[in-house]
């Protein structure tokens, strides 16, 4: 065989390979859950994860279940035709759960409206979003509050939360809005972002108009049905405020009751050093920080709720992979932190050192997991977000530059099977190119001639 020949066939053989060993070695991923050796150990209880889709993020598949030390499944609630998103565990044992459904769905009707004129196959053009609290040992619905909205794009609710006088606050990203319900229905009261972060406002000339006038665009409202805040987060701090999560403009604020009047703000726009397109702030109100997930930086951080500046983060370095759009962290008692780490399919819950202790990884079928809440034993059950928990400059964070590849590599799992990332892709590229140089070589030698 000639030198043409022989330099092509021998780096596809190696390409081909190396991706056989790697598919071969491929760890299982099917639920499955890696406690690695040497940690400190997970703190003990059930974890209650919901699951936006399975597959990809138009997919209507979500749904919230636990699942306990093992990885084993303990329950599950499917609702048909659904993106779901929050899921809180209540003190009565039941399951608070925020979802949007679509028109597929048999209870689903969209209102007339939505539509300007005949209606698309499938009832296209409206999502219903419910806010439901499940009793788990039936799965039967025992409370809701719902709204249709149009739905072009983000419109699904994605937060609420069981307040301690049997009220619910729901934040509602498609109206620009934080609202409080009764178990009657009624809404108590209502902010709107329209009347706070809009031209004019103070939080406006504070934070926005200072910018460059073509920054300042991307940060105006362009209609009623655009992606303007993308709010995804509320929660009620200890002083009976609300903290929003406003994940388009970089920042969290506090909003006091009942006035309605920004009084604290985290972050600010475009200032992605602190923190870029967040979601599911957690505030250890003892320590004045912010632990959020920093989605588009690809890592969890803990920020001073004065300054913005870091005292841990934490980007997946050592776990097996860098973190990818992670989209929850909640600091527990023992000074673990679960991480969400959505792009990666997995929750995995990081000791004190920074080394991985739990993971659930849920690959095998690309699940989007959304949040997850460590429930705690059953005899002293865990708040959503506990308050008696250490602070990040007590433990150590583990962070690395790994500039966009994490990004890539992130992507990468919705197009290929889980262990295919970066290096593996490179690899079929080489063999890919070596391939076809063997074919050319292989036509001018005459393979491909009969007779």
């Amino acid at each position: 065989m000639n030198r043409r020949l022989a330099v092509p066939a021998v780096v596809l053989l190696l390409s081909v390979a190396l991706l056989v060993g790697q598919a071969a070695t491929a760890p299982p991923s099917s639920g499955s859950v890696d406690a690695p050796q040497g940690g400190e150990g997970a703190y003990p209880g059930e974890t209650l994860i919901s699951v936006q889709a399975y597959g990809w993020f138009d997919e209507d598949n979500g749904q919230a279940f636990t699942v306990d030390r093992n990885g084993t499944r303990t329950w599950t609630y499917d609702p048909p035709n659904a993106w779901v998103f929050d899921a809180e565990a209540l003190d009565s044992g039941n399951v608070l759960v925020s979802f949007g459904q679509n028109p597929k769905a048999e209870n689903v009707r969209c209102p007339d409206r939505y539509y300007s004129g005949e209606r698309p196959a499938g009832q296209n053009g409206c999502i219903l979003n419910r806010v439901v609290e499940v009793d788990p040992d039936t799965n039967e619905v025992v409370w809701e509050h719902s709204w249709y909205d149009a739905f072009p794009t983000h419109h699904e609710v994605h937060d609420a939360d069981r307040l301690a006088n049997g009220e619910t606050v729901i934040i509602d990203m498609g109206n620009d809005r934080t609202f409080t319900v009764d178990q009657s229905g009624e809404v108590t009261w209502q902010w709107n972002a329209t009347d706070h972060l809009t031209p004019g406002t103070p939080f406006w000339e504070e934070y926005v108009a200072p910018l460059p006038e073509d920054e300042q665009d991307a940060f105006r409202r362009s209609g009623p049905e655009s992606d303007w805040t993308h709010m995804n987060d509320v929660d009620r701090l200890g002083n009976g405020n609300f903290q929003m999560s406003i994940r388009n403009f970089d920042v969290t604020i506090e909003v006091e009751r009942p006035s309605g009047e920004i009084v604290g703000v985290v972050g600010a726009p475009t200032r992605h050093e602190v923190m870029d397109e967040q979601h599911n702030p957690n505030r250890l109100e003892r320590h004045d920080t912010l632990l959020v997930a920093d989605s588009e930086n690809d890592r969890v951080v803990e920020v001073h709720t004065s300054n913005g500046s870091v005292v841990w983060e934490y980007d997946g370095t050592g776990s097996g992979a860098k973190l990818a759009w992670p989209r929850d962290a909640d600091r527990l008692p023992n000074g673990n932190t679960l991480v969400t780490d959505s792009r990666n399919f997995r929750v995995i819950e990081v000791g004190p050192n920074g080394s991985v202790v739990w993971s659930y990884s849920l690959a095998d079928r690309q699940g989007i997991v959304y949040e997850a809440d460590r429930l705690g034993p059953s005899d002293d059950p865990l708040a959503e977000e506990p308050d008696d928990v250490p602070a990040g400059g007590e433990l150590e964070g583990r962070s690395s530059n790994s500039g966009p590849l994490a990004t890539v590599d992130s992507w990468l799992g919705f197009v290929f099977p889980p262990w295919v990332g970066v290096g593996e892709v490179l690899t079929g590229l080489v063999g890919l190119v070596a391939g076809v140089a063997l074919l050319r070589e292989g036509y001018r030698e005459g393979w491909f001639t009969s007779g």
